[in-house]
């Protein structure tokens, strides 16, 4: 079939235009064709590199069997980091179909990605896609971002070099109010995050 030919071989490389639309009309036509393509959790990262856009009209069909597409988001959950991951995510919590373990895994896993990579470009470059993310669900209310307050002040506070860390910590200060035990700022520091573009320490 062509719905099975087209995904094989956006698990090998990118779609040209005219073959992802054709993709994307036979999962519009049936939201079961998602079932009947052999898609399978292992695929997804390959198919969220090479075609993002169909993955997650793939996977929003599969929200429909919340215990199939479980399996399927708990890879992508844990998947490596990237532009494309982060495009889907963010149409799918959009959508706002997907449970919100999945989305606090998910950003933990973008945390620790930031934190493990060696490479410093890389890396200032994750870190600010994940705080432009970041600051998107949060504006958007998509999360309670006290739910991940320590979590994500501590990252901001490690990349605070990084100009979008400092965007996304005086978020936080804004969302408020902050819960028992969380601190306001780093300490006298004033490289750290609290310092940048307010005028000091608050």
């Amino acid at each position: 079939p062509l719905a099975r030919d087209l995904l094989t071989a956006a698990l090998r490389g990118p779609l040209l235009p005219a073959q992802q639309q054709l993709l994307l009309a036979e999962l519009d036509a049936d939201p079961r064709v998602t079932l009947r393509l052999g898609l399978t959790p292992r695929h997804l990262p390959a198919l969220v590199e090479n075609a993002p856009v169909v993955a997650t009209e793939a996977l929003l069909r599969l929200l429909r069997w919340p215990e199939r597409a479980s399996q399927f988001l708990a890879v992508l959950a844990r998947s490596e980091m990237s532009l494309h991951s982060l495009e889907v995510v963010n149409r799918l919590t959009a959508s706002g179909a997907v449970p919100t373990e999945f989305v606090h895994l998910y950003i933990t896993n973008c945390i620790t990605s930031c934190e493990s990579t060696q490479d410093k470009y890389v890396q200032n470059r994750l870190v600010r896609l994940v705080c432009v993310f970041l600051q998107s669900l949060i504006r958007n209310k998509v999360i309670n971002i006290h739910d991940l307050l320590h979590e994500v002040q501590a990252f901001c506070i490690n990349f605070s070099r990084i100009k979008e860390a400092a965007k996304l910590f005086r978020l936080l200060k804004q969302v408020g109010p902050w819960p028992t035990g969380v601190v306001h700022h780093c300490g006298s520091c004033s490289s750290c995050c609290c310092g940048i573009g307010d005028g000091g320490n608050n």
